[in-house]
């Protein structure tokens, strides 16, 4: 599904984005997703994923890894039994392909710092 990325770009399903995105449990981007606080995410910047009930949520956290889980978003995840991969984007792009097609995988992605 995710067939490219360089530092503030990727490529789904032969489509660029240049912006951070989500992607719901259906396979739907979600274009432009800006968080709240920045480089954190907390449970509204990812509410309209949780609605599908996704097993694992993955968070693409920029290229050097500077974008962070808010701890209270990390307990509800755990609460839930949500899976978080919280990993480097170009490392989380490979959790979402090999994940996605056997799991209800939900993601966000940052594409750059």
């Amino acid at each position: 599904m995710i067939t490219g990325y360089s530092f503030g770009k990727i490529c789904i399903d032969g489509t660029w984005y240049d912006r951070d995105l989500k992607i719901t449990v259906a396979g739907v981007v979600l274009p432009d997703w800006w968080r709240a606080s920045g480089h954190v995410c907390n449970r509204k910047d990812v509410e309209d994923l949780l609605r599908d009930k996704p097993e694992i949520l993955i968070l693409g956290q920029g290229k050097p890894g500077l974008m962070h889980v808010d701890p209270e978003l990390r307990r509800f995840l755990k609460t839930c039994g949500i899976v978080l991969l919280e990993q480097p984007t170009a490392q989380a792009l490979e959790s979402f392909n090999s994940f996605h097609t056997q799991k209800k995988v939900a993601a966000g992605f940052h594409l750059t710092c």
